[in-house]
C-alpha cells in the first residue's frame, strides 16, 4: 500500500490528488476501515475479496481502467482513505451497478468525485462512474 507521505508528496498544491491503482492502494493493505468505514462489519466484504472483485472489473474487456479516489482527510490526518472507486468503462450505470451488487455501495454516479492527478485517458466510447459508499 503507498504511505500517506507519498500521497501527499503526489498531491498538487491546490490539493488535487492523485488517482491509485489498486496494487497502489490494496497491495499490502489491512486497514480494513481504509475504505467505506461506515459498511465495514455490516456487510462490506474483507478488503481482499473487495480488491478481487475490483482486479475483476478491471479484466474485463469493456474497462478500461479502475483507479481509487483517496478522501481529502488523507492529507489532514496523514493516513490512505479511500472515498470513492472510479470504473472506466462502456458499460452504462446498470451495468456498473450490476458488477458492484453485495459490496454494500450507495451505487455509481457519472464521473469523479472531486479533483484529482494522475487520471488516465478516457478512450472515446468511454465514460467514468464513480462508486461510492455513504
Amino acid at each position: 500500500m503507498i504511505s500517506a507521505a507519498r500521497v501527499i508528496a503526489r498531491t498538487s498544491d491546490a490539493g488535487a490528488m492523485p488517482l491509485l491503482t489498486l496494487d497502489e492502494f490494496f497491495d499490502g493493505n489491512t486497514e480494513e476501515e481504509s475504505i467505506a468505514p461506515n459498511q465495514w462489519g455490516y456487510g462490506r466484504p474483507p478488503l481482499s475479496i473487495l480488491a478481487g472483485r475490483l482486479r475483476g472489473i478491471e479484466r474485463r474487456g469493456d474497462v478500461a481502467w479502475v483507479r481509487v479516489q483517496l478522501h481529502p482527510e488523507t492529507l489532514d490526518l496523514e493516513e490512505v482513505a479511500a472515498e470513492a472507486v472510479a470504473l472506466c468503462t462502456a458499460a452504462d450505470e446498470v451495468t456498473c451497478t450490476g458488477w458492484i451488487e453485495g459490496l454494500e455501495s450507495s451505487g455509481v454516479i457519472p464521473g469523479l468525485v472531486g479533483d484529482h492527478l494522475d487520471v488516465p485517458p478516457v478512450p472515446e466510447g468511454m465514460a467514468v462512474w464513480s462508486v461510492l459508499w455513504d
